[in-house]
């Protein structure tokens, strides 16, 4: 893998991790179109994995202030709970918010919970993940389309009145096990996490924002267990254009942040939906004439 390869899949990295458009999809196409390590599935992976400490990188700088504010208020509220002996009793929106949790501690919690679902299924099916079988555009074209319909429904039915403050219990399951979709190539943790929420009655940049938030559980934990083996598995000359990688895969997955948040403050995601759909079945095409084919080789 040279400089530019690195830069690309970065680029594209960025670019797809926080858009609900697949970034397994458009990455597995970037691996191919730039033949980084001849299509070796396990270097791939680990090359894609570690780019996402950029991605993390860019929500942690985005979201400081958001993350600051929850870290003191969690130590903060169970601080007191401890020492103060305050009584746990519980209100909220949904009547399970305890009492003695302050909204953004409340929030810190939810974002907890809601990374179970994919901690787990991530560590059952960590072979899975990292085999060839999670390249195949067969698959990856199937579940584009199966979530873009998920998300048409999701736009339609949603009631769309919750706010980042009306979150609860209900918001973080529903959500969590979403998220544990994108362990499914082509599902997208984006764009599942923010069906997820309108599904549970959020507003479109409230399931975004939290989507986001959701992610640097979820993104940090894979990226680092896949630094620690792709240090084992990649040549040592690789490093230096790896690294340029995953500094571009942040710059541009901060603006694309910047950029889907302001976007739903105004639009649906209809224009997800349809790109997904259409991308879909040009990948079906062209497998099914033989263009490309299905799974590395």
């Amino acid at each position: 893998m040279d400089l530019l390869q690195a830069i690309i899949i970065g680029i594209v990295q960025g670019l797809t991790e926080f858009i609900p458009i697949s970034s397994s999809a458009h990455m597995v196409f970037a691996a191919r179109l730039t033949g980084i390590f001849g299509g070796d599935p396990q270097k791939t992976t680990a090359t894609m994995a570690v780019m996402q400490l950029g991605t993390l990188a860019a929500v942690l700088i985005y979201f400081f202030g958001d993350i600051w504010g929850i870290t003191t208020a969690f130590v903060r509220d169970h601080w007191n709970l401890v020492f103060n002996r305050r009584r746990m009793r519980f209100s909220g929106t949904d009547g399970s918010r305890p009492i003695f949790l302050s909204e953004e501690a409340w929030l810190g919690w939810l974002i907890v919970i809601g990374s179970i679902p994919i901690g787990v299924a991530g560590l059952l099916l960590k072979k899975h993940i990292e085999g060839p079988a999670t390249k195949n555009l067969w698959f990856i074209s199937i579940m584009m389309i199966a979530i873009a319909v998920l998300l048409f429904i999701a736009e339609k039915v949603g009631k769309q009145r919750k706010e980042m403050k009306h979150l609860g219990l209900s918001d973080a399951l529903i959500q969590g096990f979403c998220q544990a979709l994108a362990l499914m190539p082509g599902a997208s943790r984006s764009g599942s996490t923010i069906m997820g929420g309108l599904f549970a009655g959020e507003k479109r940049e409230t399931a975004a924002r939290f989507s986001f938030l959701l992610s640097i559980p979820a993104i940090g934990a894979s990226g680092l267990l896949e630094l620690r083996e792709a240090m084992h598995i990649l040549p040592d000359e690789t490093w230096t254009p790896l690294i340029a990688g995953t500094i571009a895969a942040g710059i541009v997955g901060y603006l694309s942040i910047w950029f889907l948040l302001a976007f739903l403050k105004r639009n649906s995601t209809m224009i997800f939906i349809v790109y997904r759909i259409v991308l879909a079945l040009v990948i079906l095409g062209l497998l099914w004439y033989g263009v490309i084919d299905a799974a590395v080789q």
